[in-house]
Formats: C-alpha cells, structure tokens, sequence
C-alpha cells in the first residue's frame, strides 16, 4: 500500500476545506466528517499525555510500547466497588471540571484482607451523558505505583462507561454498547479493548451504597495508539486523503452495521486517529450509545442527515475508496459467526432475550444485503461521499 500523507493540515488547507463544507452542509451537524469553521485547535493534553514516552514518538521517531494492563486479560465481569464523594462529583457538569479522590476495591485472594484496595482520582467528562444522565459518565486517573499489585495496573486515565439513569432499561443499554466495542474489536486491533464490571458506588461522605450496576471500563486512547506502533493525531480535518483506505472502510463499514452516525472522523468527534510513522491515519472509533441496534430512547439522527430515525443506515464511507469495500466486506463475513456467538456466550447471557433476538435480527438484514451485489451497490456504493 502506498504511503499517505501525515495529517498535518497547513493553515491554507484548512481554510480552504472549511469555506467548501460550509458551502456544501449549510452549517455542518458533529455527524459531518469535516473540518470546523474555525481555524482546528489541538487536543488538549491529558495527563497521560504529559508524562514522557506516552504514545508519542521519541527523538528517533520510534513509538514506546506500552504494557497492556492485566484487566483485559480476562472477559468475565469484574465485582468492583468505587468509593469516592458521588455529590460532588454529580455537582459537576463543565467542561473542566476536577479530579476527586476515590478507591477502588474487589475481592483479591493475593490481598492483605481478601481485598485489594486501589487509590485514584476521578473526575466527569463527556457531553449528552454529562448533561441528561442521573449518574455522569467519568474518567479514571490511576497512579501505577499505587496500582501495582492490581487488575488496574497500567490503566492510567481510562474512561468508565456507567448507567445513565436507574431504569432497568438503561443498564441494558450499557451491555449492548458494551457489545458493539466487542464485535469491533472482532473486526480490528486497531479499536479500545474493554472489561465489563459488576459496578458498586458508594459514598465517601456518607458510607452509604448509592447503586449496583454495570459499567465497562474503554483503554486509554494512547495505550490504543501505541499498540499499534503510532501516536495520536491532534489535528482536525482529516480527509480520504488523510486515511489509510482499508481500515477507513471498515471503520466506515462497522458503523454502517451497527446503525451508528454520531461520529465523525474528520471532526474527531466520538473518534481518534492514529497516525503511524510510514504517513497512514488510521480512524478508531468508540461511544456508541446512539448506534441504531440500540435504538435507545434518547438518540436521534443528525438534522442534516437524510435519515428519520437511528434505525435507518446510512453508510458515510468515501467513493474514493469504494474498490475497497468487497474486500473489507468479506472480513465482516469471516467474522458474522463469531459476532452473533457474542450474544450466546456468558457476556450476551446477562442482554434480555428480547434485545438479543432484536440485535440478531438487525444483524441479519446487514449480512443479507452485503451478500447481495446489488444492494452492496444500491446502499452502501451509491451512499458513498464524494468529496475527497
């Protein structure tokens, strides 16, 4: 494959880009794959990333792996407890808001007690969740001297994907995203790994157990990235261009499967890129709670999308790489066993039999028009995006 070009978009290419997508789009939606109008800002920091040797490149250009922590060396749901003051941290909703002290503890028979007790910081993120959710969608900041010993062992700031409301209903909505990481990491290495935790939140302040639920923690974005022998790109605007073909497809494919349009990868909306030494970006792809196979109640399309509900598919792939979507196809083929076995083994178990039957069969239709020449043609060749 030909080596691509690093996405580092001069300041004339960018505001080129912008005044053509805002002469096509109107005003442009976060499921659009373009570049803001204003002029792309870099990605703020995290922690992590100001540390040294994270999935940065060192002086020789060469990419430092980093340990894979021992919490995905397992499948099986994990009984946590998380202990930290849930008032204050349900107190905040801007964009910066603090870290809180927090523990983490699960039964661990090497453990002082049968139970090990892990130090951290937590503290809210996200958007829509932060915002609707009765409990709010949270990061972790481990500290590895702390965790040593632990399942938590080289997490360092990881994002925990909790319930949104009490309802019975939005836990269920919790293990289905958590499926849809599963299925993509089925598809692709380059995608977040994650666990499944039998989650308990207790107050610090009160000593008193708000909640049991599940919730899953996702693999910090630069564990991701140096897996995979790259970095993070932190510039807005990536095009065709931009992207390594095959995995653009199956990341453009994998959300067509699941129903999915709130992201983009241009705009690196629910979306990183890797960018690898040789030039290629590669689009990776998380937060999938809007995805039509969930269908939950509070998701709806982007207004400048011609579709009515999260259920209808839209595939958002470019035409340039259109040559490449049989190929890529015949991986989601090669995987549809193992992708429907997902909802039978111990994990899919704990879905309601209703939802797994409704998942299975929004699978089906997309297995049955991939196989069909003239549907791959009608709804996924001729839904292609021209622009480059």
């Amino acid at each position: 494959m030909p080596a691509r070009r690093m996405l580092v978009p001069t300041m004339a290419r960018t505001a080129l880009l912008s005044v053509l997508m805002v002469s096509l789009a109107g005003a442009l939606g976060v499921a659009q794959d373009a570049p803001p109008k204003t002029k792309a800002p870099k990605a703020a920091k995290s922690d992590s990333a100001k540390k040294k040797s994270k999935s940065e490149a060192d002086s020789t250009g060469k990419v430092e792996k980093l340990p894979d922590s021992p919490l995905f060396k397992s499948s099986a749901p994990l009984e946590v407890t998380l202990t930290t003051n849930l008032k204050s941290l349900r107190r905040d909703k801007g964009d910066k808001a603090p870290y809180h002290p927090a523990t983490l503890s699960y039964a661990d028979k090497d453990a002082p007690g049968g139970t090990r007790l892990v130090p951290l910081r937590v503290r809210t993120r996200g958007m829509w969740r932060l915002k609707n959710c009765v409990f709010p969608p949270i990061r972790f900041n481990f500290v590895n001297k702390e965790a040593k010993g632990s399942v938590f062992h080289d997490l360092d700031e990881p994002k925990l994907v909790s319930y949104c409301k009490g309802l019975p209903m939005y836990e269920d909505y919790i293990l289905q995203e958590f499926q849809l990481y599963r299925i993509y990491r089925l598809l692709t290495p380059v995608s977040h790994q994650v666990r499944l935790l039998r989650m308990t939140y207790a107050d610090s302040a009160t000593g008193k157990v708000d909640a049991t639920k599940y919730a899953f923690i996702v693999e910090d974005p630069a564990h991701v990235a140096a897996a995979n022998g790259g970095k993070l790109a932190k510039q807005l605007g990536a095009t065709a261009d931009d992207l390594d073909g095959e995995q653009a497809t199956l990341a453009y494919l994998f959300q067509y499967l699941i129903g999915n349009t709130d992201f983009s990868f241009g705009g690196l909306h629910n979306s990183e890129l890797l960018a690898l030494p040789d030039g290629n970006n590669m689009p990776i792809a998380y937060d999938f709670d809007f995805a039509g196979v969930i269908d939950a109640p509070y998701a709806t399309p982007d207004p400048s999308l011609r579709i009515k509900r999260v259920r209808d598919r839209l595939y958002r792939g470019f035409c340039a790489q259109n040559a490449l979507v049989p190929k890529v196809l015949e991986k989601f083929q090669a995987q549809k066993a193992a992708i429907y076995a997902l909802y039978t083994d111990p994990i899919g178990a704990l879905l309601d039999p209703k939802t797994v039957k409704s998942t299975l069969a929004y699978y089906d239709e997309f297995f049955a028009n991939i196989a069909n020449p003239k549907e791959v043609q009608k709804r996924v060749l001729g839904d292609c995006r021209p622009m480059k």
